[in-house]
């Protein structure tokens, strides 16, 4: 290859003996590549190059171990604080993926790792898209995400490429796809092995064939067709989100349907959508969970084996989800008759997301019954995850210690009693940490390490190593009751079942807070925990004095627990709550209903139980969904008092 000096900070371009030009992204001073006006600016003076002495095709690629491109620049969404920034940041992108999309030689993108948001884009506005069969390769425009639109060719291209329908779904939800779902879609036009990427990717431009054409249907409902996609498309967003609260979405519909994808088309609108409140809050939100996605990465604590004592809802999809993970899980309890649900459930949620036979047989001999407890001598992390009594959980951790490595992490799933409560009867009682899991455990993505006084700083270290192994956000937080995110739940569900005991109907009381922008209502949730799992922390919580709402013990009296009993303040014929009309909602119901949390909030806060009111707000936000659009229930209260 041609080795001129190289006049880029970011890139290197080099010319084979094929005359094929290759263009390696690798941005200065990062772990990952992103698309600052740095990057942008000296992208478009290599095109500059190119255009003087054309090459044969060009192909892009990075020189980064962990991934193609992860997106824009997310630090330059900060500084958007006029119209006129806003749009030339959109018009920047636009104009160079269409210049790049306009050059006479066949170009290439060579996806290996993440490739979202404008790293998408550039792709996108490239020929060819080659992608390498791994698992770290993943594609998406996730920008909704962050409250803004896809506005460098994303709403225009990908349509074209995988139809509108599927272009859609990706670009209103920001989920990602991999190698191989990117070429059935058709978005790849090939998936190929690492050993080969180059040379396949290479043998694709010289080639130089025309690309798969969409179906016929697919070129009507992007063309003639657009209103009766967008109309279906804004229906079922409707059902999701609020436009009030997410404008986004309704946004990507609107410049789609109306505007050609180009968003330029709509100034105002990116404008409103740009700097919007929404926007700036979930751009914190994102800085919220890099943070929290910092914890427990420094250390070299790596797991190999979980032993999980306990194969009820928890402890069995907590041993389920470390499987998937990679890591080889014993799971304990009384008995196969108990253990045998865990295995079904396992099976059946992971066959509905895994395609791959082998990969699913491979994940399912992760999983090992262990009615004996044998798995907890070898393993690195042991996690007890049986029913909320101090008394049973005393006589098993009292057990577990005696078996157990002395190196081996030793923790609990508490969810409402004390460390120091349950470390009592251990010789080592510093060694005890709370690896606390949200229900339902594949889809929640906050786990609480807890810490009481005294306890042991490496072993709270090797905690969140291990959570940050398994894709979860690790939340430091020190031991007291419902730690941070039930403590603040608990006092929100009382006030909501308050309500109901004053004569709302339960419809009514989640519609409010729906409105407010919760993902799910109150009482729902109630139901979901379960009826008995709200007694009991209840009076864990509120201490055993406190009278708990009528509404809640007359149904738990009558034995409706909530979903898992098919009743509880709802009835769940199918697995879905079957509700009456909501009727109007009472002024202020919904900041009545919400005061709670935000006082529990800020006295835990106050209270040490969080280091600070940011890491508090991440906590609420992962772990309860607390309606993101605001920043967190500080930060929303901030707002309000501003």
């Amino acid at each position: 290859m041609d080795s001129t000096a190289n006049p880029y900070r970011h890139w290197r371009l080099e010319v084979d003996d094929a005359g094929l030009a290759w263009a390696t992204f690798d941005k200065a001073g990062e772990s990952a590549n992103s698309l600052s006006s740095g990057v942008m600016n000296e992208l478009a003076l290599l095109l500059d190059q190119l255009e003087d002495s054309p090459p044969k095709g060009l192909i892009f690629r990075s020189g980064k171990a962990a991934g193609f491109i992860a997106g824009a620049d997310i630090q330059e969404f900060t500084q958007l604080d006029t119209p006129e920034k806003g749009i030339e940041l959109v018009t920047r992108g636009w104009q160079l993926f269409n210049r790049l999309a306009a050059l006479p030689y066949p170009t290439l993108a060579l996806v290996r790792g993440h490739c979202l948001g404008g790293g998408l884009e550039l792709a996108l506005a490239c020929r060819y898209l080659l992608a390498v069969d791994e698992p770290s390769t993943r594609m998406g425009l996730p920008e909704v995400m962050l409250g803004i639109v896809p506005g460098w060719g994303g709403l225009l291209r990908l349509p074209e490429r995988i139809g509108p329908q599927a272009a859609l779904d990706m670009m209103l939800t920001g989920k990602t796809i991999d190698a191989k779902k990117a070429k059935r879609l058709g978005l790849a036009d090939d998936c190929v092995p690492p050993r080969v990427m180059d040379s396949a990717a290479a043998l694709l431009v010289v080639a130089n064939s025309p690309r798969r054409r969409l179906p016929l249907l697919q070129r009507l409902l992007n063309g003639p067709f657009k209103g009766v996609v967008a109309s279906g498309a804004r229906q079922q967003l409707a059902r999701r989100a609020r436009r009030e609260h997410y404008p986004a979405p309704y946004a990507i519909i609107d410049i789609w349907a109306r505007h050609q994808g180009n968003a330029l088309a709509a100034p105002g609108l990116i404008d409103s959508i740009v700097r919007s409140p929404t926007a700036r809050n979930l751009v914190r939100v994102f800085f919220l969970q890099e943070r929290l996605k910092s914890f427990g990465k420094a250390g070299a604590f790596q797991a190999g084996r979980v032993h999980v004592v306990g194969a009820g809802v928890m402890g069995g999809d907590i041993a389920a989800w470390c499987a998937l993970r990679g890591l080889t899980v014993t799971l304990q309890d009384q008995g196969m008759e108990r253990i045998a649900p865990a295995l079904q459930r396992a099976y059946s949620g992971w066959s509905q997301r895994i395609r791959d036979g082998r990969e699913l047989r491979n994940v399912m001999d992760r999983l090992i019954p262990d009615p004996e407890g044998h798995g907890a001598r070898q393993a690195d992390v042991v996690i007890e995850a049986i029913f909320e009594n101090l008394e049973a959980k005393h006589a098993l951790l009292e057990q577990i210690e005696r078996r157990i490595r002395p190196d081996a992490v030793l923790a609990t799933n508490t969810s409402s009693l004390r460390i120091e409560d349950l470390r009592m009867v251990l010789a080592r009682p510093e060694r005890l940490i709370g690896i606390h899991f949200f229900n339902p455990v594949a889809k929640m993505p906050l786990v609480e390490v807890v810490a009481a006084d005294g306890t042991d700083h490496e072993s709270v270290q090797r905690a969140t190593a291990f959570v940050r192994q398994i894709d979860r956000l690790s939340l430091p937080v020190k031991s007291a009751p419902g730690f941070l995110v039930n403590a603040v739940l608990g006092p929100y569900m009382l006030e909501a079942m308050r309500a109901v005991d004053e004569g709302s109907r339960p419809e009514t009381v989640d519609e409010a807070m729906l409105a407010f922008g919760m993902p799910m209502g109150p009482i729902e949730l109630v139901d979901m925990v379960g009826l008995d799992v709200a007694m009991a922390a209840g009076r864990s919580l509120a201490g055993a004095s406190a009278e708990p709402p009528r509404c809640l013990v007359e149904r738990f009296n009558a034995g409706h627990l909530g979903r898992k009993s098919g009743r509880g303040f709802y009835d769940y014929p199918g697995g879905k709550p079957t509700k009456g009309p909501a009727g109007a909602v009472p002024d202020g119901l919904a900041i009545r209903l919400v005061k709670p949390l935000l006082e529990r909030t800020q006295q835990l806060v106050r209270d040490g139980i969080v280091a600070d009111a940011d890491l508090a707000d991440a906590g609420v936000i992962f772990g309860t969904g607390f309606a993101p659009f605001t920043g967190g229930p500080l930060n929303y209260l901030r707002s309000q008092h501003a």
